[in-house]
This record gives structure tokens, sequence and C-alpha cells, in this order.
């Protein structure tokens, strides 16, 4: 077994949600080595049974209730409606010493009602891992899919960082080969709003004009290189993902399109003089702060 997670405290997790994270996070537990029960919901049948076939679970329900009974982790890896659903009717069915986490892109609304219902026991520990793919699914599920990703985590209470299934969780994720990092919702959601989800909407949307172009006005798409394809590839992503992300990071998405368009008219009205040139020198500073000192 994995050093890392040789004494790791939680025995059965429950993964509720067996789409591209939960699947992911189902099948880098077993890589990691952990010993212990992985259960997962899924409503459909096939989904479970694709699961089980992978080996990201042990066991499948179609009884989301019966999933989580008897589980001292439990994994909410669904869409953040559903979440804020779940919240409330799963609260009587959990055991007093659980923790229970989420994957939702946006934290603030989900810890709000958390902090109501699971101030101690169990506990809430909101969740969040900087990994996916533009195309979701159990289909599209891999182990490595969190390798040297962030793994967001945002307490309820900064003390709760100190709460040892806190601490057994941020063992976990580092055993996955993710690298937590603590914040709190606002700062999380504002953050995301301009890393993460304002390049959602701007590949969406850049591809959708072209579209329109090329449907409208014959605009020819033969001349797409590699830039295009990259910067649109995004555009692959569901609605039914982004639909709630921008449902509950509204004001934050909206400031972050406002500077956006405001930054686009700057770069037009400077296009035919060596302004323009500033532009590209503070985006040069900012990939190289993103590589990083290594390059």
């Amino acid at each position: 077994m994995n050093n890392a997670i040789s004494d790791f405290q939680f025995r059965r997790v429950a993964i509720v949600g067996l789409g591209l994270l939960g699947g992911s996070l189902g099948l880098a537990l077993k890589k990691a080595g952990f010993a212990g029960r992985i259960v997962g919901y899924a409503r459909r049948a096939e989904t479970r049974d694709q699961a089980l076939r992978a080996g990201a679970i042990d066991e499948g329900f179609a009884d989301v209730t019966g999933a989580v009974q008897g589980a001292d982790l439990v994994i909410l890896a669904t869409p953040v409606a559903v979440i804020l659903d779940q919240l409330p009717s799963l609260q009587p069915h959990l055991l007093p010493r659980a923790l229970i986490t989420d994957v939702g892109s946006t934290k603030r609304r989900i810890c709000k009602l958390a902090a109501e219902l699971y101030a101690e026991a169990p506990l809430f520990l909101g969740g969040h891992p900087m990994a996916g793919k533009e195309r979701s699914g159990l289909e599209n599920a891999d182990a490595r899919l969190f390798k040297n990703a962030r793994y967001v985590l945002t307490p309820i209470k900064p003390e709760h960082l100190n709460d040892a299934r806190v601490q057994a969780f941020r063992s976990l994720v580092t055993a996955i080969g993710a690298r937590p990092l603590a914040t709190d919702p606002a700062t999380h959601d504002l953050a995301v709003a301009y890393l993460s989800h304002l390049p959602q909407l701007l590949s969406s949307g850049l591809a959708s004009m072209v579209e329109e172009k090329h449907t409208n006005e014959g605009l020819t798409l033969e001349v797409a290189a590699s830039g295009f394809r990259d910067v649109t590839r995004l555009a692959d992503s569901p609605y039914s993902i982004w639909r709630d992300i921008c449902l509950t990071n509204t004001e934050n998405i909206q400031m972050a399109l406002d500077a956006l368009i405001q930054k686009l008219e700057s770069i037009k009205l400077h296009l035919s003089d060596r302004e323009l040139e500033n532009e590209f020198l503070a985006a040069h500073r900012l990939r190289d702060k993103l590589r990083g000192p290594a390059g």
C-alpha cells in the first residue's frame, strides 16, 4: 500500500455522482492504494455498471441514501444545483463522525447552506479540484486527472482545517497527486470567475460567433489552424454543467466580462499604434508567472 495513505482513517467512501470527476476520484483512490470500500451512486444502471467494470467503485447504489449510509467520507460529485438539493436531504442519513465534501465549481452558496446543516457532526468541507476535461462523462474518467492539479478547499470556518477529518482528507488529496489549497468561498468564486468561467464563456462565445458567420455569411473554416482550435477547445464543454455555474456566480462573472469587454475595447482602439505592444508585454509577463521558475 502507498505509505501516503497507509494510516488513512476513512474506511468507507461514498461518491455521489459518477461522471468525469466522480469516476476519476474513484479511480484515483484505487490507484493510490486506498484499501477501504468505495461505493457510488448514479441514477442510471448503465453508469453504475460501467463504474464497476472500470474499477472506480466496489458497489453501486440506485438509492443515494443507501449509498451514503455508513460512509465516513461522502463526496458530492454532481452539478452545483444538485449539490444544493442534496445537502439537506442527505443530512439525516449521515454518520455524525462523517466528513461530507463536494467538487462544485462555485462555493459561496454551497458553503452558506452547508454552514446551516453541517457545523460539526457531520462536518462539511467545500472542495473544488481544478481539473477536468472539455468532455464530461464517466467514459472520460482518468485516475491521473488530478496529477499536479490544485484542489481548492473552502472550510465553513478556518478552524475546521485543524479537524482530524479535514486533515485526513488533505492527505487523501495529496495521495491522488493533487495540491491542496485552502481559501474562503468568496475569494474562490472571484478568482474562478476570471480564471475558469471567463475562459469558458470566451471560448464558447468565439465558437458561437464564428459558427454564425460561417452559416449566415459563408465564412470559410478551412483556414482554421491550431491557434483557433486551441482557443475554442473549451467550447466542447456541455451547457448542462455551466448553467449552474453561471447562476451561482453571476455577479463575479458579469464583472469579469465587463473587464474583458473594456480590455477588448482598448485593444480595438490601439490596433494601429504602438500602445498595442503593452498588451502583448503584459500578457507575456502573466504567461511567465504561470510557467513558474522552471519555465
